[in-house]
């Protein structure tokens, strides 16, 4: 029973912790762009070789 005086305050201060980090990096801009970055893995970026002079 004494465990629950250290077990609950700890994990309402984790909770407070982890939803401060969510909230800090969803300021951020963390989250703005979820499409972009796995869109530009499939563009093709490679230039055509060059005709032979």
């Amino acid at each position: 029973m004494e465990a629950l005086y250290l077990l609950i305050p700890l994990s309402v201060l984790l909770v407070f912790v982890a939803l401060w980090i969510f909230f800090r990096a969803s300021d951020d801009g963390q989250f703005d762009d979820l499409v972009g970055p796995a869109l530009r893995i499939l563009q093709d970026d490679d230039k055509p070789p060059a005709p032979p002079a």
